[in-house]
Parts: structure tokens; sequence; C-alpha cells
């Protein structure tokens, strides 16, 4: 069973978790945003952070996000497999001594050049990204294993962890783009949602967890 966080703090916006857990067989969503506390992690194969349209240096305003980031270190040391997904992205590399800075939004496909790792198994190089926050210093133990042109972490993994992150939203097909494009912008390019399967992402990740 996966553990889903959910960490958008608008619950206008809280559309991305269920699209997440469309691709994934078994899950509980825990509602962080609302609860903060830490969710049990009896019987937990996995945890999914979702993305936020907070950002991690608005701790004052939402103090959970401190809880979280010693839960990200307790799943770390505990090596539970954890995907995070763009503020989870950035949570998990925050939390591990990372850095994060705001550098405006991108909402756009872009190409990305990702790592052979097997959560990128079947997952192409086009990418949708929908964010304005940076991982500009990974976290203590994070290796990048994706970037692109104007984002050199992209993605990282844990050396020792089972721990993946991400900064793009993997459950972000054209299923979403309406919404999205309503909500935050979108800017057109030469690329097209045909070649995206970012989706598979998530598939990997419930495999490997079980694992």
């Amino acid at each position: 069973m996966l553990l889903v966080l959910e960490n958008e703090v608008d619950p206008d916006a809280r559309y991305f978790v269920p699209e997440i857990v469309r691709y994934l067989s078994e899950y509980e969503v825990y509602t962080y945003a609302d609860e903060g506390g830490q969710p049990s992690l009896a019987g937990v194969d996995g945890v999914v952070m979702s993305g936020s349209t907070a950002g991690v240096y608005d701790r004052d305003d939402y103090p959970w996000m401190a809880e979280q980031a010693d839960l990200v270190r307790e799943l770390v040391e505990r090596e539970v497999p954890t995907l995070g997904i763009c503020f989870g992205h950035q949570m998990v590399n925050h939390a591990l001594g990372g850095r994060v800075e705001h550098r405006g939004p991108t909402h756009r496909l872009v190409r990305a050049d990702l790592a052979d790792d097997p959560v990128f198994e079947g997952v192409g190089d086009v990418i949708p990204m929908v964010h304005g926050d940076h991982v500009v210093e990974r976290g203590e133990g994070m290796a990048r294993i994706g970037s692109a042109d104007y984002y050199p972490n992209l993605a990282t993994r844990h050396c020792d962890a089972p721990v993946w992150t991400v900064q793009y939203h993997p459950e972000f097909t054209d299923r979403l783009l309406d919404r999205i494009r309503a909500d935050f912008g979108w800017t057109e390019t030469d690329l097209s949602f045909s070649d995206v399967s970012v989706e598979e992402t998530l598939r990997n990740f419930e495999r490997l967890a079980g694992e």
C-alpha cells in the first residue's frame, strides 16, 4: 500500500492527488496540509509526496512543513521507498539540507535528460512542467538523475535509500492541460503531449516499492 501525502494548501487546487491515485492500485491519502502531525507508516510499502502551491520556505505560515521535514528524514533513515513530486521534490532536498529558491513560473513542455534509472522506465524525454521554485542545491546524499537546460536538478535520487524526487508532475498528462492553463497559464512550444509518458513514473515507483 502506498501512502499519498496531500500537500496542497488551496482546497480548490486539490486536483493533482486524484490524478496521482488513478495510476496506483492500492493507496491511502493523508491530507498533510490540513492535519499536520505524523501519519502512521504501519503497513505502508512506500510514500508519495504531492505538489503544492506553497513553497518550502513558507514554514512560518504552515507549521506542518517542519513536521513533514522530520518525516522525510525518518523515511530516509528507515529506507522507506519515497517519491517526491514537485513540492515533494523540493521538500525532500530541503529536509536533507538542500536549498530551494523561487525562480519564476515555468508552464510548458520541456525536453529533459533523464538518467538510466528504473523509476524512469518507459518515460520519454518530453516532460510537462508547472512550477516556480527550483532546487538550487541538492540535499545530503541526493544525486542528480534528471536535468533540463534551465534546471540542473530536475530529478534526484538518494545514494543509499530508495528515495526518488522529480520536479515534474507524473500525473500531468493532457487530461489536466485545460485546468492547468486556466489556473496557472500555459506556454505553447513545438513539443507535443503525444510524446508525454510521465505517468509511467508512478507505475514504476509502485513496482519498486513493492519489491
